[in-house]
């Protein structure tokens, strides 16, 4: 169950979604659109979850300021040619041409869609499915050389999809879970979530433990974090 609260601070107002569940530690995260979630262990009361953001609100609102800065997110793609779209930190701009067969290329400064049907709809298909099989031969790549890097022997599974708010995750059972809209973004940011839900094996929290994990893992991560904002 979702229930959303307000708290004041100062002249401003902190709106927050609370989230229950079955963890044992409470989580405040501020989205790049500066939504704010709070994740609880069952059984928190309202009033603790108030004070904890209350608590927060400096933190609240220096993040909600810092992400005021960046562009707001793109707009929702047409599929026309003409079109920007980025693919490993570099745009493109699409040309759409009609014909016999059904393919996604890159050719210069082009993403090149040839396709028997050029209708939105079809392109949009035929580009979530090349940037689906792209995303997942360069995730892998990343993937392998951070498991052996970092010398970890858990087992790991694979999945992309498409997330509204998070750039990844990584459950209980191993299995790290990437959002297919990452695959735009420059290399280094991709190795950045990579390495951050990595961390997670140890620490499945937000800790200063944690952080200090990231930090020795990958020092130039809040570098990287930036640029990855940016991008969005």
């Amino acid at each position: 169950m979702n229930e959303l609260s307000v708290v004041k601070y100062g002249d401003r107002e902190i709106a927050y979604m609370v989230e229950f569940s079955s963890r044992k530690t409470l989580e405040i995260s501020v989205m790049p659109d500066s939504a704010v979630q709070v994740k609880a262990p069952q059984g928190v009361s309202f009033e603790a979850i108030a004070q904890k953001v209350q608590k927060k609100a400096p933190w609240i609102v220096e993040k909600q300021d810092w992400f005021a800065k960046f562009p707001k997110a793109m707009p929702p793609r047409q599929y026309l040619g003409g079109e920007t779209h980025s693919y490993l930190g570099r745009r493109y701009r699409l040309k759409i041409e009609k014909g016999d067969t059904c393919s996604v290329k890159i050719n210069g400064g082009f993403i090149r869609v040839e396709s028997n049907d050029v209708s939105a709809d079809a392109v949009r298909k035929l580009m979530d499915e090349w940037l689906r099989l792209r995303a997942l031969v360069q995730f892998r790549k990343i993937l392998e050389l951070y498991v052996a890097k970092f010398k970890i022997e858990a087992p790991l599974r694979l999945q992309i999809r498409k997330m509204k708010t998070r750039w990844g995750s990584l459950s209980k059972g191993g299995v790290l879970t990437l959002n297919l809209n990452l695959v735009a973004a420059p290399k280094e940011c991709i190795e950045y979530v990579m390495v951050h839900e990595l961390c997670h094996l140890k620490y499945a929290n937000h800790s200063d433990a944690f952080f200090a994990l990231l930090e020795s893992r990958l020092p130039d991560w809040k570098r990287r974090k930036m640029k990855l904002e940016e991008w969005r």
